[in-house]
């Protein structure tokens, strides 16, 4: 038995509670085709798969992947399995989303010199009216 037969049963609003989102964000990865809930009725029935897939969404979110991305993912799994094909996937994701986060991160790093020297500027020319210096 693997961790995804676990027979606990879930309402949207316990992993709701559990997760700190609101029960329209899971209704919302519903409708993008990220969980399928059983129904009893109008009540959606989660298992222990869905509370795994949530916890996968919110992990992907978290570190800047699209719920596409998430979605591809899945679709992967679901097909196919074999967590090889998946995990090479992720790898490809991840060395994506790295090289974008770092080209972000050298942008940041220039405007921030760049805020430091008019930073400097503004200083000297203040300091230069406040002697009287400038008219």
């Amino acid at each position: 038995m693997s961790k995804y037969d676990d027979e606990t049963t879930y309402a949207i609003g316990e992993l709701a509670r559990e997760f700190d989102i609101t029960p329209r964000s899971i209704r919302f990865y519903e409708e993008q085709g990220l969980m399928s809930p059983s129904r009893t009725g109008q009540n959606r029935v989660y298992l222990n798969k869905d509370r795994v897939r949530l916890k996968l969404i919110l992990r992907g979110k978290r570190l800047g992947f699209s719920l596409a991305e998430v979605k591809t993912l899945f679709d992967m799994y679901d097909t196919n399995p074999n967590s090889a094909i998946q995990l090479e996937a992720m790898l490809e994701m991840t060395e994506q989303k790295r090289a974008v986060l770092k080209q972000q991160l050298e942008d940041i790093q220039m405007l921030m010199t760049e805020l430091d020297d008019v930073e400097a500027r503004c200083r000297e020319e203040l300091a230069e009216l406040k002697r009287g210096n400038i008219a």
